[in-house]
């Protein structure tokens, strides 16, 4: 008897193994990548692909996070050996590229029963030629922090509204303390124009030599020579460690940045952050506010027809309101999903918060407003766009003519798009 038993039990082990490897077999793998996410989300990730399993028992989920600076070499090399991963994490400028190449595929029938959960600027973001490439994750956008203090002795009260009004309430701050009013990121003047509706390339030659882009860059120009404008690093790839040091230290009295930014002055500069109020950042004519830019989840050119169903389902459950908001919390990124956006850890500010809590929910009520800007298909982009921060550069600190300097640029970026287009 006990040696039946014992054969018995073997054959049921080896029928439950049997059964067990049959059904693995069966499972759809869903391979997701995300960009710099290690570690600091390693459990929020992996905690939601094991719910996703458990909730989906047909699917296994295989999680792979890279580098920014190298994911883009990996999923090409995956693409070319016919390879891909299910889905994998872009920024819009990447995805648009991509999509011209055809190295990612729309998406429209997998999210059209889901599209009204997002925002509709994560909407158009990801809409080329009439086709959406991808589910909206998490966007950012700026808000503008200010010192109260240095408000109060200039007689201002609350944020300002406009780029005007940003540059004569930095004039005024100027002329009354000393202190500069704020700096803005000129060495990104392309996003800086776009924000303001002024085009960089149309019909495939420059056009950021016209008379509005003058205009404006006059106005800076009046701005940097009555010292009102943040000095140092204005017109480096990346301005914004000096303009928050300068913040930090009380020398400049107003900061645009995204709320996570405010955690630094929380943490360095208390008496500074308690002194420190929040508003909206400032939109241009085109209704668009500053610092949005786009995450999302991309299906790779190459994926079965067995696969893509499963990872259009799971997609949108990285992507749905309730992981959006908690991926938010964690995260300080914003959600482009609706419910997540209207939830009350948004919306609902107490009196007394500090001015992170504040600027969140100043930050998600311009969600609605935010849009991911960038100049798409030129060549040698990067080489450009330093020539043109050259010659705003040049305007801008009176060293050469305004129209003359940028009338230069365009012409070099002229020649190389007219080779381009040859």
């Amino acid at each position: 008897m006990k040696l039946k038993n014992v054969i018995a039990a073997s054959l049921a082990g080896m029928l439950s193994l049997l059964a067990s490897q049959a059904f693995g077999a069966d499972r759809v793998k869903v391979e997701f990548w995300t960009m710099s996410m290690k570690p600091k989300f390693t459990s929020y990730f992996e905690t939601l692909a094991r719910k996703y399993e458990a909730q989906n028992p047909d699917v296994k989920v295989e999680w792979v996070d890279y580098p920014w600076d190298i994911i883009q070499a990996k999923l090409v090399s995956r693409i070319g050996a016919g390879d891909p991963p299910a889905l994998v994490h872009l920024n819009v400028p990447w995805a648009y590229d991509y999509a011209r190449k055809g190295a990612i595929v729309p998406i429209d029938g997998l999210i059209a029963p889901v599209k009204g959960e997002y925002s509709k600027g994560a909407i158009d973001d990801l809409t080329f030629d009439g086709k959406m490439y991808g589910f909206p994750h998490t966007s950012n956008v700026a808000i503008i922090a200010y010192n109260k203090k240095i408000f109060e002795e200039v007689g201002l009260n609350g944020a300002p509204r406009s780029l005007d009004e940003v540059l004569e309430y930095a004039k005024r701050i100027k002329a009354k303390t000393g202190k500069s009013g704020f700096g803005p990121a000129l060495g990104k003047i392309d996003g800086f124009f776009l924000q303001q509706g002024l085009p960089i390339v149309e019909n495939n030659r420059a056009v950021f030599n016209s008379p509005r882009h003058v205009e404006l860059l006059e106005k800076l120009a009046q701005a940097w020579k009555e010292g009102a404008l943040q000095k140092y690093d204005l017109f480096s790839e990346d301005n914004f460690p000096s303009c928050i040091d300068a913040y930090k230290a009380g020398r400049m009295a107003m900061l645009v940045a995204p709320p996570t930014g405010l955690t630094r002055i929380r943490t360095d500069a208390k008496d500074v952050y308690a002194n420190t109020d929040v508003g909206p950042a400032p939109l241009g004519p085109t209704g668009i506010a500053d610092g949005g830019w786009l995450f999302h989840f991309a299906m790779p050119k190459g994926v079965s027809q067995r696969v893509a169903p499963a990872a259009g389902k799971f997609a949108h459950f990285l992507t749905n309101a309730d992981n959006q908001l908690e991926f938010a919390k964690v995260s300080g990124a914003l959600p482009t999903s609706l419910k997540a956006a209207a939830d009350p850890f948004f919306q609902k500010v107490d009196p007394n918060a500090g001015a992170m809590e504040k600027a969140v929910a100043a930050a998600a009520q311009s969600m609605k407003h935010a849009r991911t800007l960038y100049v798409a298909n030129v060549p040698d982009y990067d080489e450009l766009r330093r020539v043109l921060v050259k010659a705003v550069e040049g305007g801008v600190m009176g060293k050469r003519d305004i129209k003359k300097s940028l009338d230069e640029a365009a012409a070099i970026w002229d020649k190389k798009l007219a080779r381009h287009a040859g």
